[in-house]
């Protein structure tokens, strides 16, 4: 059988998730995908390892309770992987149609060990990641599942989180001013700038060697620190960001925001 990347660490904790979560969850259980950079397919020993389970309907408390328990026994498990998990448990009328975004789900954040409520996931992009490009770990295809995403409404989505995002970040840098999110702001700005561009979900390798190209020299060595960032999360998210990069970090995202708002869906 084809393993669905090529880590077989990886694969391992996938196995033991899926196969807790449907003695878990039982009839409930419809089906598990990865999303994000493992769909796409720019992934690397540091990426996150994002996923979406499809289930029939909304989780009982009963299946709350024990499906905090398995995630963390995942996380006990001895591979890093374990760590590394990301993702949110989508009943299927929620997940099929793209009218039901924003509605909170069970969602369990990367470096965590318990499930919270958040709308983290539930987005037209990772819906259509799911659709088009989700690696089915257990289940039908993810095609079925999911209605197709209009790429006009794609485009509006990102363009709105790009200047969302951005004000909030703006408005209050100190928030996010660590050297994690310095490098992860650099990296999504640039992914959504060229998702915006191209109509489609990319990667963020991808948007980054395109953001290089677009904006030249000046915005490299910015981009290429914040790749070269990625590795240990739990310990730079802990430690502030350096301040002449986070400066240029928060000018780019400004140089991203005024990209989008002068572009149109067609032109940009």
């Amino acid at each position: 059988m084809k393993q669905p990347t090529p880590y077989s660490d990886l694969n391992a904790v996938l196995a033991e998730l899926v196969l807790r979560v449907q003695g878990a969850l039982g009839d409930t259980f419809v089906g598990a995908y990865l999303q994000g950079s493992f769909a796409v397919g720019d992934f690397d020993q540091h990426s996150d390892v994002d996923f979406i389970i499809a289930i029939g309907d909304e989780l009982s408390d009963a299946q709350v309770a024990e499906l905090q328990t398995i995630h963390r026994r995942i996380y006990s498990l001895g591979s890093e992987w374990a760590k590394h998990l990301e993702g949110s448990y989508f009943p299927l009328a929620v997940l099929r149609y793209r009218e039901q975004r924003g509605t909170p789900l069970w969602y369990l954040d990367h470096g965590s060990q318990s499930l919270v409520r958040s709308n983290h996931c539930n987005t037209l992009l990772v819906r259509c990641v799911v659709r088009e490009m989700g690696v089915t770990l257990a289940g039908p295809s993810p095609a079925t599942l999911v209605d197709p995403i209009p790429v006009d409404d794609l485009r509006e989505e990102t363009r709105a989180t790009i200047c969302d995002w951005g004000r909030e970040v703006l408005d209050q840098p100190e928030v996010w001013a660590n050297r994690f999110y310095q490098g992860y702001l650099v990296l999504n700005y640039a992914r959504m700038l060229h998702d915006l561009t191209v109509g489609r979900p990319g990667s963020k390798r991808a948007g980054a060697e395109w953001a290089k190209a677009r904006f030249g020299p000046a915005w490299a060595d910015l981009i290429d620190r914040a790749w070269g960032g990625r590795p240990n999360p739990a310990v730079s998210v802990r430690e502030p960001a350096d301040p002449a990069d986070y400066a240029r970090t928060l000018e780019f995202v400004r140089l991203i925001i005024r990209e989008t708002e002068r572009a149109t869906p067609r032109r940009i």
